[in-house]
């Protein structure tokens, strides 16, 4: 069975078809736009909250044009797009490649701060809403690191605009640690593991002095070093603890009467 010829004029229809593909296909990639013009591109779609989009014309822009002022400039704003896209792991990645690449950039402290911002530790989801769980039980998986990334904003960078924000999420962030860890020296107690919640804490007050948490960090201290007969040890905590705080010395922790260990 033979085919029968095409139309006279279907193929250069055809070739007229993938001529206009292929059109659309090269003003899709913008191969001819000049980085100038990719990052502005790029700057509208963050603007509008199109950080997907926004994303593409960055990457875009830092693969073909990577040496350029406008490349530099597209990967601290991808941090944020990252970011604002909740692509925490992209963000952490691109904001350290800065850091290391562009140690003396004048902007240098916003790729710290928007590490810290990646790690800062999350508000409690549904179920513990609904549930009023308490946050001081939940392991505080990336808190060290947001809290570290701020203090380097503080410390390094205190005239930065960034600074102000920083300190005030360390202070929630040394607070929630210090809770955490009394939580932790606590069950230790109740448990009469004395050792270990002696060292838990200790480590909330030597790492997070000025927490409220630390006051009941000391007094679990006073409790542990009488139970494990360490008499001089527990007379300086005491009056370390009734120089400090004018309310007398409360009871230790005591076991629930459901637990028998």
């Amino acid at each position: 069975m033979f085919l029968s010829r095409p139309a006279r004029g279907a193929v250069p229809a055809l070739c007229l078809a993938l001529l206009a593909l292929a059109g659309c296909a090269h003003h899709k990639t913008a191969p001819n736009l000049s980085p100038g013009e990719i990052y502005k591109r790029a700057h509208k779609s963050l603007e509008a909250y199109d950080f997907n989009s926004a994303i593409k014309q960055y990457e875009a822009l830092t693969a073909r044009y990577p040496f350029t002022d406008e490349a530099r400039q597209a990967r601290l704003d991808l941090i944020y797009a990252y970011y604002r896209a909740g692509e925490g792991e992209s963000a952490t990645d691109a904001a350290e490649t800065f850091i290391r690449e562009n140690p003396t950039h004048p902007r240098v402290d916003y790729a710290w701060y928007i590490k810290g911002l990646v790690d800062f530790d999350k508000p409690p989801n549904a179920i513990e809403s609904l549930f009023r769980a308490d946050l001081s039980q939940r392991p505080p998986v990336n808190a060290r690191k947001s809290f570290a990334a701020f203090k380097t904003v503080v410390e390094q960078y205190p005239k930065s605009e960034y600074a102000h924000d920083a300190l005030q999420r360390m202070v929630y962030l040394r607070n929630r640690l210090a809770n955490y860890e009394v939580h932790v020296a606590r069950y230790y107690y109740k448990r009469g593991a004395y050792v270990a919640a002696a060292q838990r804490a200790r480590s909330a007050l030597d790492q997070f002095d000025g927490a409220p948490a630390t006051q009941e960090a000391l007094q679990i201290l006073i409790h542990c070093y009488d139970q494990l007969h360490l008499t001089e040890l527990a007379a300086q905590s005491r009056e370390v603890y009734a120089a400090n705080y004018t309310a007398g010395e409360p009871a230790p922790p005591k076991k629930s009467w459901w637990k028998f260990w």
